[in-house]
């Protein structure tokens, strides 16, 4: 795998083309991904908890349809408070493919939007009609939302393992929060199949900062999605050994700087948000989220009014052979 780091250990942007390639180890091959931590078929997680939508697989794999489903009991608050992606991990994604005439992009288990959203930005930044999207969803609350918040963008019921397109329709596949929940034995002949011949598959994952000393400590209290630290000592071969890998280049991984205005409160919706809590009992539900609103009105910088929640935006990139 190519490593690609954007940022330094500030956190100040540092140009991808200086950034010389790494080469991972080989991964180990110990379990399939399932739908919402990013991908890792290369080690066991760092810590031994269960997933969100924005984790990596976890090992009761028969927990994972009804967490990969939850998240339509909570459609409205995850549209409203779950973070958009950074900018330019979005066109990273893109850019093997920006330099065609027209552009033709799936966002697949779209969930309410938010990449969707990015790549609507990205398109209106080019010649018009350029840049286009159409986005897939299996739950159908949060299908409904998207499509509330979204009426301009075709949105159809359609997973990973089935794709409601026919084959080469599309110059890119990318999916924010949602490719370690894809059945990729199943999925990566489908992307393989609506891909045209050098298109894009991607996946985003929003990731807590934990070189930030307050997020830290933030993760320690309760660890609600995948930090930093973490992703990044992952090898993320995410595809190899899978049926239809042989279709797609070599991974490349790439980390983006990224950010949201919170308040205490809107941080703890937030992670009200993620399936561990959603089908957690209210009476433990309660209990967590109360302890990290605790630890907010702890700390000096998320005490009081707007703060900036710092994260990261992982992506893993590869083009179809």
């Amino acid at each position: 795998m190519t490593d690609v780091n954007t940022t330094d250990a500030t956190g100040k942007h540092e140009p991808a083309q200086n950034q010389e390639p790494q080469r991972d180890h080989k991964p180990a091959r110990d379990h399939k991904p399932a739908r919402d931590r990013e991908p890792a078929r290369d080690r066991e997680p760092a810590r031994d908890r269960e997933p969100a939508r924005d984790r990596e697989p976890a090992r009761d794999q028969e927990a994972a349809p009804q967490r990969a489903l939850s998240f339509g009991s909570q459609a409205a608050a995850y549209a409203e408070h779950r973070p958009d992606y950074a900018q330019a991990a979005v066109q990273w994604a893109l850019a093997p493919v920006l330099s065609r005439e027209a552009i033709h992009v799936l966002d697949l288990g779209a969930g309410t939007g938010k990449l969707t959203g990015d790549i609507v930005t990205l398109a209106a930044t080019r010649p018009a009609g350029q840049l286009t999207v159409v986005a897939a969803e299996p739950d159908p609350a949060m299908l409904a939302e998207f499509r509330t918040r979204m009426p301009e963008v075709q949105a159809m019921t359609g997973t990973a393992e089935a794709i409601p397109l026919p084959g080469h329709s599309v110059d890119a596949v990318l999916c924010g929060q949602s490719a370690h929940w894809f059945d990729l034995d199943k999925a990566l002949p489908e992307i393989a199949r609506v891909l045209t011949d050098g298109g894009v598959f991607a996946g985003l994952w929003n990731m807590d900062d934990d070189r930030v000393p307050w997020v830290a400590g933030l993760l320690r209290e309760y660890n609600p999605s995948m930090a930093a630290s973490e992703w990044r000592q992952r090898e993320h071969n995410w595809l190899a050994g899978h049926q239809g890998s042989e279709r797609f280049s070599q991974t490349e991984r790439a980390v983006f700087e990224h950010g949201q205005q919170r308040t205490a409160d809107s941080l703890v919706a937030l992670f009200a948000t993620h399936s561990s809590q959603i089908l957690m009992d209210s009476g433990t539900r309660a209990q967590n989220l109360g302890n990290i609103r605790d630890y907010l009105a702890s700390r000096p910088e998320t005490a009081r009014g707007e703060f900036r929640y710092p994260m990261l935006t992982g992506v893993l990139r590869s083009v179809k052979i």
